[in-house]
This record gives structure tokens, sequence and C-alpha cells, in this order.
């Protein structure tokens, strides 16, 4: 706990969506910013509870088993809004984000330290394909054997939701750190910038570079969190839904942008396109940095930030 300009610096940290996650308000005291911290922290676990893929009573699981057996479900106007982003997404990547190839997480376990089979790839790639649902908003009608996953989504949903919450609530300094999926209220009261520690893609425990964020989001994609090594040679856990396998061509992609989503959702598909993907962000004009499998680091952003005393480190989990 800090202060600076009357205002008192409290930290919130909790557990959600399966990651260590923190709050850092500005407020007049503890009270009053533990209070706000609160209404957020639980919107987090509403979103969570609602589109978990791990709870048979979430609104996900409901709607996959209609995805499973072939059928026609009617969605409320929040869900309908992500399935509108995830549709704009799939456009924009040229079907390469794709809600529906969650389903790929039944042929890769990277705990196993084994690849899988071919032929498994191959039978759950054919279950694969946006484009073969249809949506009309708020009606999804699905062949069998599908389902969706807002993996790739609902986290940087959840971060930009919890900041305008606070902003509503009169938080004018501040930052939410939601597994590595961080969106800035607005900079310390003394308006120096809050530090984001870049996870390094190859040690755990490094820092490979430091970004500066007054406002906006911050998320990242990379090969480095659910991942596992077969005969010299790195798998990780970004899918490529038209071929089953992992990407290999890039080993972390950080983006900036007015909100967490854009910024999470662009990574991935940064780190989707491979060779293409930094040009593809640079097309955006997207503030981005990158390092590829070989540790060459490139993008906007690859220029040296001095870390401070008041760096928030992004954390564990790059999605």
């Amino acid at each position: 706990m800090g202060e600076s300009g009357g205002l008192t610096l409290s930290r919130f940290p909790f557990i959600a969506m399966g990651s260590p996650c923190e709050v850092q308000l500005y407020a007049q005291g503890r009270f009053e910013a533990e209070s706000i911290a609160s209404m957020a922290i639980a919107d987090a676990r509403r979103l969570e509870l609602r589109y978990s893929r791990y709870r048979e009573d979430s609104l996900l699981s409901e709607i996959n088993r209609v995805a499973a057996s072939g059928g026609r479900i009617e969605v409320d106007e929040e869900t309908a809004g992500l399935i509108r982003y995830a549709d704009t997404c799939h456009r924009e990547s040229d079907g390469l984000f794709d809600i529906t190839s969650g389903i790929l997480r039944g042929a890769w376990r990277f705990d196993r330290g084994t690849l899988p089979e071919t032929a498994v790839i191959e039978d759950l790639r054919a279950r694969i394909g946006w484009h073969k649902v249809r949506w009309h908003a708020p009606a999804l009608e699905f062949p069998s054997g599908m389902e969706i996953d807002f993996g790739g989504i609902v986290k940087e949903y959840a971060v930009d939701r919890m900041a305008t919450l606070c902003w509503n609530a009169g938080i004018r300094h501040g930052v939410i750190n939601l597994g590595g999926d961080i969106r800035a209220i607005g900079p310390h009261p003394d308006g120096m910038p809050w530090r984001i520690g870049i996870q390094h893609p190859r040690d755990k425990l490094g820092v490979i570079h430091t970004l500066e964020l007054s406002h906006g989001g911050i998320a990242s994609s990379g090969d480095y969190e659910r991942c596992m090594v077969v005969d010299g040679v790195r798998y990780g856990h970004v899918l490529n839904p038209k071929t089953g396998w992992p990407t290999r061509h890039l080993a972390s992609v950080t983006v900036l942008g007015e909100l967490c989503m854009v910024a999470g959702s662009a990574s991935t598909i940064a780190m989707l396109r491979e060779l293409d993907g930094p040009a593809w962000l640079d097309e955006l004009g997207l503030p981005c940095f990158w390092v590829d499998a070989q540790g060459r680091v490139g993008g906007s952003l690859a220029g040296e930030v001095e870390p401070d005393s008041r760096k928030v480190n992004q954390g564990p989990g790059p999605d």
C-alpha cells in the first residue's frame, strides 16, 4: 500500500479463471478501494461461472450439450455480444481464430509429453468450423459433434468490464491484472505510467521486456505456458484449426489496444498467422512486441524501457 496525491494505493490479489490475479486501485482509503474492487472481482467470478467449460451448470456447458447433439439454442445479449466479436475475429483472421477449435484439446495433452496420432487430430479437425454454425442472433444452430469455447475472449472481456466498473465508481488511477491480461484504468496519480514486465518465453522467472501503460489494455499469446518438448521440438498450446497442429514461428506476441479484448484476440491471431503475424499487426497499426522461436525480437514496442519499482509483472498466463 502506498500514498500519492492524497490517494492511497491498495492491492487486492485473488484467483479467477485458473490464474493468479490482482486489482490495484488508488482511492481515498482502503475501505473505498476494497468496496470497488470487490464489485469488480465479483463480476469476474460471475463471468467465470457463466462461461466455464469445467462446470456442468455453466451457460457454456448448456450451449455445448446442444452443439454436441446438433440443435438450436437462443442466447442472451451478453453472450450474443461475445459471439458477434468471435465472428468478426473469424473473418479478420481468414478462419484462423475459431471458437469451435477448442475441441482439439482432446488430442493435445501437454502433460503427457507424447504427440497425438494423426488420425485423432484429423477426426477432431473434421468437427471444427465456425462457418458450419448457423448464427442469426439470438439463435445458434449446430451440426452434431461440435462445441464452442470462449477461452480466447472471455478473460479479456472480464478485464475490460472490471476496468469499466471501477471507472464508473469513480476510480481514475489503477490497473487490473487478470492472469496476465491487463487493463490500465489510468496512470499513477503523478502521471507516471504503469510498467508492465513481459515474461520471457524461454525463462519462466525472467522478464524479457518492460512496457509502459497509462490507459488501455495489454495481452500476450505464446507457446510457453502449456507446452511440451518432444525430440527437441517445442509444441505449444496455440493450435491452428486448419491443421490441428501447434503454431511454430512465434514464441510470444504482446499487443496493446484500447480494449484488452482487442489486444488479446490480435495477439492470438498474430501467433496463428505465423510468418505473416508481425506484418499483419503492423498493417493494423497495433503497438506490439514479439519474440520468434529463434529468439529474435521485433515490433513497434521493441525499444528499451527501463523498469522501476512500480513494475507490474504481466504474470503467468498467455492465451
